[in-house]
């Protein structure tokens, strides 16, 4: 699993996550996003590297947002892969997460065949 950092034009942090979001990497990605959403008013995750998901790795994205329901703080997915799309729309989580689920034009093409 790797992860890169960088500030947005509107001063939110951008976390980009590569790897699988599961049960063998829950640890590592715990700290991270809780220490990213404590340090920043916005923090913007991008997901859309992200190859597998389970539901440890939903349960993690899910504390990452109630830490981000505190006063001052603000976590947006900016980013989802085929696989985090799933995961979300299957557990019906669109509605917590409050983030729109974009699809690339070259993938809506595929799904309307």
């Amino acid at each position: 699993m790797e992860f890169s950092t960088q500030t947005a034009a509107d001063g939110a942090t951008c976390l980009s996550v590569q790897g699988d979001l599961t049960i063998y990497h829950a640890a590592e990605l715990k700290q991270r996003l809780v220490d990213g959403v404590r340090a920043s008013a916005v923090l913007e995750l991008d997901l859309s590297q992200v190859g597998e998901i389970d539901t440890a790795g939903l349960q993690l994205l899910a504390l990452a947002k109630r830490e981000a329901l505190k006063p001052g703080h603000a976590l947006r997915i900016v980013g989802h892969s085929p696989a985090v799309r799933e995961v979300i729309e299957f557990f019906n989580m669109a509605g917590f997460f409050g983030d729109p689920l974009v699809i690339p034009a070259n993938e809506r093409a595929l799904i309307r065949s």
